[in-house]
């Protein structure tokens, strides 16, 4: 346990590593609340850092970047102009112009292209995002290769784990998976293919069409009532 001439000289260093990088270009909210763990860090010029930051082991950030508040960043890259927020990001590559968060969790193995956008609450793991495809939220991709220009819908879930084995999908280019959606591991959708919302997908899909899989609703009338559990109002 360090005492507190210890804890002293220790952050005296971590604040003076950061005022090389605010002289090199970067700008920190507050240099005091952005930390740099490591030796192996880069960072472009006109990079913004907020508080809260976690910088660790081997980590290059390009040019023009927002790093907001609370995310976290181990050993990954991350291209010019990509703007991250609330986010962690563990052993992966960010493309240029790319959207990540606020709370979105890329892990070990991923690699996302430019001009995407992972958004609030998606799972990335050890999977591929095409340039410009987007996940915009509630979503999980795992062990999966999506294309370029792909978008996939709020609670789509990629289910590639049967228990004890973990299996691989592929999402080609320009296709469109609708919420709700479950691709079940291993199938291909293929370039330009649309998975309406609601289905479960258990088998390829030829490119350019349509997959729906739903069971046909019905209505009972007055069942809540013949229940006996209709709520009087107050």
């Amino acid at each position: 346990m360090m005492n507190s001439e210890e804890y002293e000289k220790k952050e005296k260093l971590r604040i003076e590593k950061n005022l090389d990088y605010a002289h090199n270009g970067v700008e920190f909210i507050d240099i005091r609340q952005t930390y740099i763990l490591g030796d192996d860090v880069s960072i472009g010029s006109g990079t913004v850092i907020y508080p809260g930051t976690i910088l660790e082991g081997r980590v290059t950030i390009g040019s023009d970047c927002v790093i907001a508040e609370n995310s976290r960043i181990v050993d990954s890259e991350v291209g010019d102009r990509t703007h991250i927020l609330k986010s962690v990001i563990l052993g992966s590559k960010v493309g240029s112009d790319t959207n990540v968060g606020p709370f979105a969790y890329i892990r070990p193995g991923s690699t996302i292209g430019s001009g995407c956008k992972v958004g609030d609450f998606v799972e990335v793991k050890n999977s591929s995002m095409g340039d410009g495809s987007k996940a915009s939220h509630l979503s999980y991709i795992g062990d999966s290769d999506v294309g370029s220009n792909v978008n996939i819908g709020c609670g789509v879930v990629f289910v590639n784990y049967d228990g004890s084995r973990k299996y691989r999908s592929t999402v080609k280019d320009r296709a469109f998976v609708g919420c709700n959606a479950n691709l079940i591991s291993p199938v291909t959708i293929e370039e330009g293919a649309y998975i309406a919302a609601g289905s479960t997908v258990t088998h390829d899909v030829p490119g350019g069409s349509l997959y729906v899989e739903r069971g046909r609703g019905k209505v009972l009338e007055g069942w809540v009532e013949k229940r006996g559990i209709l709520k009087k109002r107050k």
